[in-house]
């Protein structure tokens, strides 16, 4: 998208800021402090360097994730907890290759794959993102109303409508830097999950078994959770609100050489292994917390995220509750606005709108952006007041989301390996091979899940 020489600091406000951010950023992941530096100004200059894999990480973690997690904790019980591990690796690797992809090219992944692959597979792309992106939204909004019934009382269809309005307004007048920090601080709220493991008694030396050496019947329900989890964990969303965060904060100070764009890299790297090692940690404990308490319950049938922090309270006490439920609506917070926002980069580049969350609507700017980001937080909105049941609904779109994501991953890989696109960035041989094999995986498991329908 062509940019006057104003547009950077227009959309932004302080580029000096955002370039002592990168510079912060590149030292870190070189390595290059200066000398006396003390390791708590490391730790802070590591901390700011987080940005889009941390957000992304910590929104994978959103409403509709936690009722999937906990459904698997509390029908397998630790034997479900291998999932998680053998995902991190390679959800990162995607990640990597989603960030990589809008950093090189400054673009968006619908941008790119708009310049490389015919009209019909962008368009089918794009579309099963909006609808997916839509149905998360609503999922995510009547869990957080249901959640936040549970602990003040009132109305669990009024929350949704505050919840979906906040989400919007935050998205159209906070600022761009402030809203991102904003999110940066929501993520501290799923070390609730981490929490809640800790409040009950646990033989860590029979954790680390059943999650190395799980004892698992292979039958249809099983496939079912192993897919809902992944696609839970590896969500088409994730891809494109990465690529595009990255565009964003490439905009201020675009690179000028080789050795810069490298220098980023390593810094996207960073930020993106522990951006996903975050999540899992917290997927983990989610699947963890329910499986010692309500699996050992004999509490299996757990349909949504709100019935499992109600059934938390006589299992594990009154906090382990309240930290469970009031996750679940600051993580929806969270997660709302990376749906909405994801899916409004993705038509906006198909459309060639001008595109970012550091447009200001007051000033006549990013209107049909905006409109794609109120259409699809208020049209999941909408779909909370149907005759539809909020308890599958929650893991359906988990199912959705893994077996679309096969198609979009497949079409990043093609993307990121095309050097007419990348030039001399083009993903490297590990990359690739933990890329495909994550794709081949989805692609297994949804298979798989398939064949035991019909068989």
């Amino acid at each position: 998208m062509p940019q006057s020489p104003q547009e950077p600091e227009r959309r932004h406000g302080d580029p000096r800021r955002a370039r002592r951010l990168a510079r912060l950023r590149g030292a870190h992941v070189e390595g290059r402090f200066a000398p006396g530096v003390s390791w708590l100004q490391r730790l802070r200059q590591a901390v700011r360097s987080l940005g889009p894999g941390l957000i992304t990480g910590a929104a994978d973690d959103d409403p509709s994730g936690i009722a999937t997690y906990s459904q698997a904790g509390a029908r397998f019980g630790l034997s479900i907890l291998w999932t998680v591990v053998l995902t991190l690796p390679l959800m990162a690797a995607i990640q990597m290759v989603s960030a990589r992809i809008g950093y090189v090219t400054g673009r968006g992944l619908a941008a790119n794959i708009k310049r490389a692959f015919p009209q019909p597979v962008l368009l089918a792309v794009v579309g099963l993102l909006v609808v997916a992106n839509t149905l998360n939204i609503a999922a995510d909004l009547a869990a957080m109303g249901a959640a936040m019934t549970l602990v003040a009382g009132g109305s669990a269809h009024l929350y949704a409508v505050a919840f979906a309005l906040g989400s919007v307004l935050m998205q159209v007048f906070i600022p761009y830097q402030r809203y991102v920090a904003i999110l940066k601080w929501l993520t501290l709220s799923l070390l609730a999950y981490v929490a809640v493991a800790f409040m009950v008694r646990l033989d860590w030396a029979e954790v680390l078994a059943r999650t190395v050496a799980p004892q698992l019947k292979l039958d249809a329900d099983l496939l079912l959770m192993v897919v809902a989890v992944l696609g839970t964990t590896i969500s088409p969303y994730l891809f494109f609100w990465q690529a595009a965060q990255e565009v964003e904060d490439r905009q201020p100070a675009p690179p000028r050489s080789h050795a810069e764009v490298r220098r980023h890299l390593r810094a996207i790297r960073w930020d993106t292994v522990v951006g996903m090692g975050f999540s899992n940690t917290v997927a983990y404990f989610i699947i963890l917390a329910t499986a010692v308490t309500l699996h050992a319950a004999g509490l299996t049938d757990i349909q949504t995220s709100a019935q499992a922090a109600q059934a938390l309270r006589p299992v594990a006490g009154e906090w382990a509750f309240a930290l469970f439920a009031l996750g679940i609506v600051t993580t929806g917070l969270l997660a709302v606005p990376v749906l909405a926002g994801s899916a409004a980069y993705a038509v906006a580049e198909v459309a060639g709108w001008e595109g970012s969350l550091a447009l200001r609507l007051e000033r006549g700017q990013g209107r049909p952006f905006y409109a794609v980001i109120a259409a699809a937080t208020l049209g999941g909105l909408v779909l909370c007041f149907a005759p539809m049941d909020p308890v599958r609904e929650l893991f359906w779109v988990a199912v959705l989301n893994g077996v679309i994501s096969v198609p979009i991953m497949a079409v990043m890989m093609g993307v990121a390996s095309r050097r007419a696109v990348m030039g001399e960035h083009v993903i490297g041989p590990g990359l690739r091979w933990l890329g495909w094999l994550a794709t081949g995986l989805m692609g297994l498991a949804v298979l798989a899940l398939g064949v035991s329908f019909f068989s």
